[in-house]
């Protein structure tokens, strides 16, 4: 079957991880969209549809544009992530919650300064103490009191989400996307979690007093 999981390596190096052939995503969406048609889908269910016909669209736009790129030659000339990024320009904003912020590098980084096992066979496993580490490393330096505005809107909501979905998409998501990939570079050359800190105590002080996050004299 399509989605049936496999388990491949990064060629860059790292535990294995578990995926599933890429052309299995347009195969499910399409599924989707015809129990649409058919009138088989619940009122939730119809949410779901409307995403995977939107997916299907950029697919669909990414798609033309790699096939004149390979007849024309042009395959050989644009960036490795050219067409990812094109594809998420025309993904629309209602789907943006379920592009991926957080990178893979980050928390199996982070699984490895924490000196933990890489959890392979169930890589959305995180610790629960993996979000009080992320609220400082991340929230805690990307701006003056972004944790304690994020929390505080959090508190009005009946569904729990990510506090990085609050963030705007014009201006908080780039900076936090550009934030992440300092501190993966940073997680990378650490030797350990206290050695990472201290690079990114340098690199990106905290603002204000973190005392409430918590942490242990050696995490800070």
């Amino acid at each position: 079957m399509v989605t049936t999981p496999k388990m491949y390596r990064d060629p860059r190096g790292g535990p294995l991880r578990i995926g599933f052939e890429a052309s299995s995503l347009p195969m499910i969406c399409d599924v989707w969209l015809k129990a649409r048609e058919a009138g088989a889908l619940s009122k939730p269910q119809l949410a779901v549809a409307a995403r995977a016909e939107i997916l299907m669209r950029g697919l669909a736009h990414v798609g033309i544009i790699a096939l004149v790129d390979e007849a024309t030659g042009f395959q050989r000339d644009r960036e490795r992530d050219a067409l990812a990024k094109i594809l998420e320009s025309f993904v629309a904003k209602e789907l943006q919650p379920y592009v991926k912020t957080f990178p893979p590098e980050y928390y199996e980084e982070l699984f490895r300064l924490r000196r933990l096992d890489y959890p392979a066979s169930n890589p959305r496993f995180r610790p629960q103490y993996f979000g009080m580490l992320t609220n400082d490393i991340v929230y805690e330096r990307l701006a003056p009191g972004l944790l304690e505005e994020l929390k505080r809107q959090a508190s009005k909501d009946e569904k729990k989400a990510h506090l990085h979905r609050r963030l705007t998409q014009e201006i908080g998501h780039p900076k936090l996307r550009e934030h992440l990939a300092s501190v993966v570079t940073a997680m990378k050359l650490s030797d350990d979690y206290p050695d990472f800190i201290s690079k990114l105590n340098r690199l990106h002080p905290r603002f204000g007093d973190t005392q409430s996050l918590g942490l242990e004299e050696e995490d800070r």
